[in-house]
């Protein structure tokens, strides 16, 4: 059977923007929940913030993953859940043009990729767990699209943020990212007197508290 929900309301740039400005690393200070574990970015520096448009699949079966690309728009970042099969590839070459024609900003697959140069010579950004040559096919056996899928042990529901940079992958309910950033921008802003007072012979244990352990 195959599932096809309302497209997911997009989150405005001006509430995205602020993450552009900040680092995935620096939520991983504050929080465990949330991270796309094990997926590895097809080039660095990389960076994009957008809208989730989610897919799940039944390992062989990629047909829900071309009918979703058809439909993508200026922002969204295709995510999809490969139902725990990592050695084949469900997006390759093609699918990046497309993606990358319809205004995605990067996609997020919890499985293999393959066409590496290719997907390179469009600049489309992609996490993945890796290449493989060896593809799905177009069976018409089953799929969902805009449905809550699992992503490097996150679950993921259309319409959340996908936050991601050279460090990795994070995911954010739209309501969350105007303090999310905020706090972001506070945590990152006081490195800055930091790495001055470092650079003149300070402590960074004292600048983090370790040095309260000692």
């Amino acid at each position: 059977m195959f599932i096809f929900n309302d497209m997911p309301v997009q989150v405005e740039s001006s509430v995205l923007s602020p993450l552009m400005d900040v680092c995935v690393s620096t939520l991983g200070h504050m929080r465990d929940d949330g991270f796309a574990k094990g997926l590895q970015p097809n080039r660095r520096p990389i960076r994009f913030v957008g809208t989730a448009v989610t897919v799940r699949i039944p390992h062989l079966d990629s047909t829900a993953v071309h009918y979703a690309v058809d439909h993508l728009r200026q922002g969204d970042v295709l995510v999809v859940d490969t139902s725990g099969d990592h050695d084949r590839s469900c997006f390759g070459g093609l699918v990046a043009f497309t993606a990358k024609a319809r205004g995605s900003v990067g996609a997020v697959i919890d499985g293999s990729i393959n066409d590496f140069d290719e997907a390179l010579d469009y600049d489309f950004p992609i996490f993945s767990r890796g290449y493989s040559p060896l593809t799905t096919r177009i069976l018409g056996i089953e799929g969902g699209i805009n449905v809550p899928v699992t992503i490097g042990g996150s679950i993921v529901d259309p319409g959340d943020v996908v936050f991601a940079d050279s460090d990795g992958v994070a995911f954010v309910k739209p309501a969350d990212v105007p303090h999310i950033a905020s706090e972001l921008k506070k945590k990152e802003a006081a490195e800055v007197p930091a790495r001055a007072a470092i650079s003149e012979g300070g402590s960074l244990a004292e600048f983090s508290g370790a040095a309260s352990y000692f």
